[in-house]
């Protein structure tokens, strides 16, 4: 299998970890059957990419078996910025046919945890996601892994999110302060039409009012 060693922000910071062990926790609480989880959120730069990693490694402490597949063919950054890897095969070749799934997942240092990165982009994204070949692999994917955890592009954006949606057990959104309320109303109503559960919402980039040591460490 191929390795690669993946970059974490915050995994020394003792709350930052602390954070995801809750996120992790809730996760549980949602039920056996949750286990091909969507992560998305309404815009960009809100940190759903760094949170799908952090839950990740954080469900391996547990022992468990986790799957990350990187399902932004438009501009997926997390090869680049959050691995050792230039230009792996991923996704769109898997897709496609071009390479087997097994010959495009990394390993990484965390023992159970494994990435598919994104792969090249095709010129036709919504397409490959709502294949039969997408929701093939991601069958076959739930029989070797605990988790399957699939970071997609804002739903605010485009519609690959939405896409996704509809093969998954349920949804987590990420959402900073930065977002507006109509255009968070609106994601969340696109969610609903996928009939996808929504798990819950991650408040991220929280702004600090207190002087509380705890409290700005924690955010």
């Amino acid at each position: 299998m191929n390795k690669t060693t993946i970059k974490l922000p915050g995994e020394k910071d003792f709350f930052t970890q602390e954070a995801y062990k809750t996120l992790r926790t809730n996760l549980q609480f949602c039920g056996q059957d949750i286990h091909t989880i969507m992560i998305t959120s309404c815009s960009e730069n809100e940190g759903k990419t760094t949170v799908t990693l952090g839950l990740a490694k954080s469900l391996t402490e547990l022992g468990k078996t986790v799957l990350v597949v990187d399902a932004d063919m438009r501009k997926s950054v997390m090869a680049g910025r959050n691995s050792d890897v230039q230009n792996p095969s991923g996704l769109s070749e898997a897709i496609t046919g071009m390479q087997h799934v097994n010959d495009c997942i990394y390993a990484t240092q965390y023992p159970g945890m494994n990435i598919l990165f994104a792969g090249k982009y095709p010129p036709n994204p919504v397409e490959l996601l709502s294949s039969k070949y997408f929701e093939s692999l991601l069958k076959a994917s739930k029989e070797s892994f605990d988790y399957i955890l699939i970071d997609t592009p804002p739903l605010g954006s485009v519609i690959d999110a939405a896409v996704v949606a509809t093969k998954c057990d349920g949804t987590i959104l990420i959402m900073s302060d930065n977002v507006s309320r109509k255009l968070a109303l609106e994601v969340i109503n696109q969610l609903k039409k996928s009939e996808c559960k929504i798990l819950g919402i991650v408040r991220n980039n929280v702004k600090n009012k207190t002087e509380s040591y705890y409290r700005k460490k924690y955010y």
